[in-house]
């Protein structure tokens, strides 16, 4: 039997679960036709919600599903949907049903769903939208993708600094439905150039014959629209606000970009660093929603390189098969000693990536990071090395090889976090993305090296 949430059982009930009640539920209705029950079963449901039950449904079921929201639901619902499934959607509904949806939507959240499509369907979308909303949208789309401009809103409340605090808020009430957020406005003058910013409750506070240029503030912080995404974000970030004015290269105001966007932007690059750190060229698209072919067609490119990069391995490994067929038990440690090293390596490389990344260390200190991942090479080299010593005498019974196995771990260690540590500093000073020295990259580099000099202090201990 199927049953209705109601407002109260939805408060006191985590996200996690109202997600799997309402798709379990809708698809329960949706197969017995019930379209009345599956309508009345959405009602209560917050729109982020709709859209994660609607993505989970089968394919078949995914369109049936998002008709029987209302206009007002649907256009709220298709923003939050992935971009694949906005797509699949928009082929499938009427002409008129599509602009109206596209009419409707926020023009960055537009901008980026044109972004998606095929570029006969985005020219004929805007040649029937709206003077105002093509406008717009043109606008952002004018910008370089990844950048200030193209992913800011152009929704915002402007005022002027001879306002007074009534005259903002009469502004504020008649303006507040078509702007993306009221909590910081913004003071241009005749120019449309920024010069102030001034929160919702500063204004709310004072007194109501003050004038605007009495209360805002003059010290604000900005970006102009060539702008970084990731720059954009760690800004909003680092200055804790809910919004940031986009500017042109004459300082006039073109936008905001707001909180949400800048979450967003987070999450794509940390899903573009980890895939590249995991040698994986990633997409925009979702990885597990892609067709087979094209997982692969990512995959395969760092594989192939790491494939003939280990090759050198093999080469380095044939060059001293003197020395290994003279002490075969050598050979039996030669993959604890590369895979020692290559996590070593990653793990350096992870932290540095991750602290460039994030702003937290800068090329300048290079010098200083490296000595430290050099000083904790030499101290993890001394512990593990101490313990592969012991366990390696244990299994062969013979010292000598148990000494090679110990200082040649300790060896790649130290090279391991140098090169693990320097390489991502080398990389972002030639103007590189530094997760591009991924860990699987470092790791076939230390593999060469560490084979290398293993078999040499072999061959120095043994004497061979």
């Amino acid at each position: 039997m199927t049953q209705n949430f109601s407002a109260s059982r939805l408060q006191n009930t985590p996200r996690q679960e109202i997600r799997e009640l309402v798709r379990a539920q809708l698809e329960t209705l949706l197969r017995r036709q019930n379209y009345e029950g599956a309508k009345a079963l959405l009602v209560p449901v917050q729109s982020v919600d709709i859209a994660e039950a609607i993505e989970d449904l089968p394919e078949a079921m995914q369109a049936i599903a998002f008709r029987l929201l209302s206009k007002e639901e649907a256009i709220e619902v298709y923003e939050y949907l992935p971009p694949n499934l906005q797509q699949a959607i928009l082929a499938d509904f009427h002409r008129q049903d599509v602009l109206d949806i596209v009419e409707n939507m926020s023009p960055d959240d537009r901008a980026r769903l044109f972004d998606e499509l095929p570029a006969k369907v985005v020219r004929r979308l805007l040649r029937e939208l709206s003077s105002t909303e093509r406008d717009a949208t043109n606008l952002l789309l004018g910008y370089k993708p990844d950048t200030a401009g193209r992913i800011m809103t152009p929704e915002y409340i402007s005022l002027k600094e001879n306002f007074t605090a009534t005259q903002a808020l009469e502004r504020i009430r008649h303006n507040a439905s078509g702007s993306e957020t009221i909590y910081y406005l913004y003071i241009t003058d005749d120019a449309r150039r920024l010069t102030g910013v001034l929160s919702l409750r500063e204004l709310v506070l004072a007194p109501l014959e003050e004038t605007i240029d009495n209360i805002m503030t003059r010290d604000f912080v900005f970006v102009h629209t060539d702008t970084d995404q990731e720059e954009v974000a760690h800004t909003i970030k680092r200055y804790d606000l809910l919004a940031l004015p986009v500017v042109d290269s004459e300082q006039r105001l073109v936008g905001i970009i707001t909180v949400d966007d800048a979450i967003d932007v987070i999450e794509r690059e940390a899903t573009e660093d980890i895939y590249t750190l995991g040698g994986l060229e990633s997409g925009d698209d979702d990885y597990f929603q892609t067709n087979l072919f094209t997982v692969a067609r990512r995959r395969v490119v760092w594989l192939l390189v790491l494939l003939l990069t280990n090759t050198a391995t093999s080469a380095v490994i044939r060059s001293q098969e003197d020395v290994l067929e003279q002490v075969v038990a050598l050979t039996a440690f030669i993959p604890l000693l590369i895979d020692t090293g290559g996590n070593v390596g990653a793990q350096s490389s992870t932290v540095v990536i991750r602290g460039l990344n994030t702003k937290e260390v800068e090329v300048s200190k290079a010098t200083n990071i490296m000595r430290r991942e050099l000083i904790a090479g030499a101290m993890l080299g001394a512990m593990l090395g101490l313990v592969v010593t012991i366990w390696a005498y244990f299994i062969q019974g013979n010292l000598a090889v148990a000494m090679a196995v110990g200082i040649s771990l300790c060896a790649i260690s130290l090279i391991a976090s140098l090169a693990g540590s320097a390489l991502p500093f080398l990389f972002r000073s030639l103007g590189l993305d530094p997760a591009l020295m991924s860990a699987p990259f470092i790791t076939t580099a230390v593999d060469v090296l560490g084979v290398l000099i293993y078999l040499n202090v072999a061959r120095w201990i043994l004497r061979l």
